[in-house]
């Protein structure tokens, strides 16, 4: 396989799809981690390969990266985007919706971090994070449980980055307010029509991904509104 080859989690809409239609766009082979592979957004081929991804399921995440390994033999990029979000305040929030929260939001992307690892340091290869503003600041009592999730995943991405710095292995969190997607004109109660598209996201990853090793970004906040920075 010549082409590089990135793996994108949660990429059955919104931002994961429309990273993988920009990578697939660039020439790049896609490992797509679907919770249903019938939802792919891409339909499967020689250099789309779509795979059963649950972040709650070990096993999912092993045989994902088991596969990807099997079909390519290399793995360029490492897209970790699959996440799920909380209305709730750190006083409203039970202890099993904590749980699920990081479960699917932290633990997640680091089991895969590690597992994909070894072919990553081979490239050397990036990983990226779709983390969020709320990884930044809490901006609202009811941000509070889902901010927590988020600041623990910048602060994976900065230890991957470390943990990266003299195999080549180059990490970056990016950490978008509201965008027009499903999760975003949720959280926003709004259309979505003002706020970042998915497809600026997914321009910003691609960016993020094929920047040499020399160039280290730890972190890029994507603002929609001046209100964001506080």
């Amino acid at each position: 396989m010549n082409r590089p080859v990135v793996m994108i989690s949660g990429a059955s809409r919104g931002i994961g799809a429309a990273i993988a239609a920009e990578m697939h766009s660039a020439g790049w082979a896609l490992s797509l981690g679907l919770r249903d592979p019938a939802n792919s957004p891409l339909p499967a081929s020689d250099i789309v390969l779509t795979c059963r991804f649950d972040a709650t399921d070990t096993d999912s995440e092993s045989a994902w990266i088991a596969a990807t390994q099997a079909r390519f033999g290399r793995l360029d990029g490492l897209v970790l985007n699959a996440g799920i979000h909380s209305a709730h305040s750190v006083l409203e929030a039970s202890e099993a919706e904590f749980d699920q929260l990081f479960d699917v939001n932290v633990k997640s992307p680091m089991r895969l971090s590690q597992l994909a690892w070894p072919l990553l340091e081979q490239g050397p290869g990036r990983i990226v994070t779709i983390a969020s503003l709320s990884g930044k600041r809490v901006k609202s009592p009811g941000s509070g449980l889902y901010a927590m999730s988020k600041f623990a995943l910048v602060g994976l991405t900065h230890a991957l980055r470390q943990a990266g710095k003299d195999s080549g292995v180059r990490a970056t969190a990016i950490c978008p307010s509201f965008v027009a997607t499903d999760m975003g004109r949720a959280a926003s109660g709004s259309d979505g029509s003002d706020k970042t598209r998915p497809e600026d996201i997914a321009r910003i990853t691609r960016t993020v991904l094929e920047l040499p090793a020399s160039a280290s970004v730890a972190e890029i906040p994507v603002h929609w509104g001046v209100e964001d920075c506080f």
